[in-house]
């Protein structure tokens, strides 16, 4: 059924925004403080303002790649091998293996099946031509890089290489790659106000991951080409001006949208691929990047829909990245493949009504530490390095008081929980790879 709540409106556009490596608290909306410079995300904030935003809402992993693959298919990452690398790495290029398979029904390929229009601008990260690729996957228009991380102005990727791509041709545009996001999301939304068509943008920003660059940095570009990790450059001041930009640039797009009459009924998603990095704000949460503590799986979230939203919502229900998927295909009306059964389940009920919750169980799973966990209402059950926690997060977001001797029996059940869920997926393959591109000896512990 069309489950948008304006009658006669007809089916939303969509635009589904994903941050890069964004910390739970950079955003004002969710406590971050201000800059020197001012509010560091004063769009996104008026987004929330007006609309919705979620306080339990959580990232597939808390790695790039592996929530993509989640986020494109509805489905526990799990089940495709190539979300087993954590991540995927520039090293894969020619794999037919480590990619997210053409053959698979996507987000994209069921909303373009269904008369919607599909572009992808920016991040990919989910494999390489010919095997793989964004127009393989649902999406007719694609610009963007291919890999998990590019400078932002030579947009060459840690190896060195090109990586900006219009279509499955290579395109060298000059420019801040944040704003060529921002503006070519612009042009595409007037483009499609042109048409009757809905529309479907996925506008997957790189920012704020590393290397640390802001609009006037362009000559910081020569010194980090080398190591796009930018182990000895950036600070939280860089950090938070690259969060502005991402933020100014969404601004113009919303902007674009009250100029062209679709600003109502087009449901605006924010999030971010996984938890902070290097210099995040994650308060009060700890961990960050590749950390299955709160830090590194809690993100924001944001939905902004005037036509079926009604603004200053704010909900405690449990979500997964997956879910915002399966909500997008119920507010199209679309069905998902009945071979490929989603794992991700419609947030629409909390859309209409905040105070809605339901019982949803999250599971995660990561070969780096031999990580796991659950969470499962208010409590969280936790492997790290073998040791085994459980946490009561509404009492202790921090995740330091571990009631695992106190409650032995919840802790069993939820353990066994987790492994009833685990024998439903395949196994970690053996070759599966952990790429981390820096440790403790390159900046203190957490």
């Amino acid at each position: 059924m069309n489950a948008t709540a304006t009658p006669g409106a007809g089916r939303p556009n969509i635009i589904f925004i994903v941050a890069d490596d964004l910390g739970y608290a950079d955003l004002g909306c969710y406590g971050g403080r201000d800059a020197p410079f001012g509010k560091v995300s004063p769009v996104l904030d008026q987004l929330a303002a007006g609309g919705l935003l979620l306080t339990q809402g959580y990232a597939n992993s808390p790695v790039c790649s592996p929530t993509r693959f989640g986020m494109i298919t509805g489905r526990y990452q799990y089940r495709l091998r190539g979300a087993a690398e954590e991540p995927i790495n520039s090293k894969s290029r020619g794999s037919n293996t480590l990619g997210m398979p053409p053959s698979h029904p996507t987000l994209p390929s069921l909303l373009k099946d269904a008369g919607y229009r599909t572009a992808l601008i920016g991040k990919w990260h989910l494999g390489y031509p010919p095997a793989f690729g964004p127009l393989r996957s649902g999406y007719e228009e694609f610009f963007g890089p291919l890999s998990g991380g590019v400078d932002y102005f030579t947009h060459c990727d840690s190896r060195g290489t090109h990586d900006l791509f219009f279509g499955e041709e290579e395109k060298h545009d000059e420019g801040y790659l944040t704003d060529l996001f921002s503006h070519r999301a612009v042009d595409y939304v007037e483009r499609m106000a042109a048409g009757e068509a809905p529309f479907f943008l996925s506008l997957h920003y790189t920012a704020p991951h590393w290397p640390w660059e802001t609009r006037e940095d362009a000559g910081r570009a020569p010194a980090v080409k080398d190591n796009l990790f930018d182990l000895a450059g950036g600070n939280i001041h860089v950090y938070r001006r690259m969060i502005h930009h991402m933020d100014e640039g969404i601004g113009w797009i919303v902007e674009a949208l009250r100029r062209t009459g679709r600003l109502d009924n087009t449901l605006v998603v924010f999030t971010s691929d996984n938890g902070g990095e290097r210099f995040s704000d994650n308060w009060p949460l700890v961990g960050g990047k590749m950390d299955l503590t709160e830090g590194g799986i809690r993100v924001p979230w944001i939905a902004h829909w005037p036509a079926a939203i009604a603004p200053g919502g704010r909900s405690e229900q449990l979500c997964m990245t997956m879910d915002w998927s399966a909500t997008m295909l119920d507010a199209a009306g679309v069905a998902a493949d009945p071979d490929h059964p989603l794992d991700g389940v419609s947030l629409m009920p909390v859309l209409r009504d905040p105070a809605a919750t339901f019982a949803r169980p999250l599971h995660w799973r990561m070969n780096h530490r031999g990580q796991r966990a659950l969470r499962d209402g208010r409590w969280k059950y936790l492997r790290v390095d073998g040791h085994d926690y459980l946490f009561d997060i509404p009492a202790d977001e921090r995740e330091r008081a571990n009631l695992a001797p106190r409650e032995p029996a919840r802790l069993a059940a939820m353990r066994q929980q987790w492994e009833d869920w685990n024998a439903t997926m395949p196994p970690i393959p053996e070759d599966a790879t952990v790429s981390l591109g820096y440790s403790y000896k390159d900046m203190p512990q957490r």
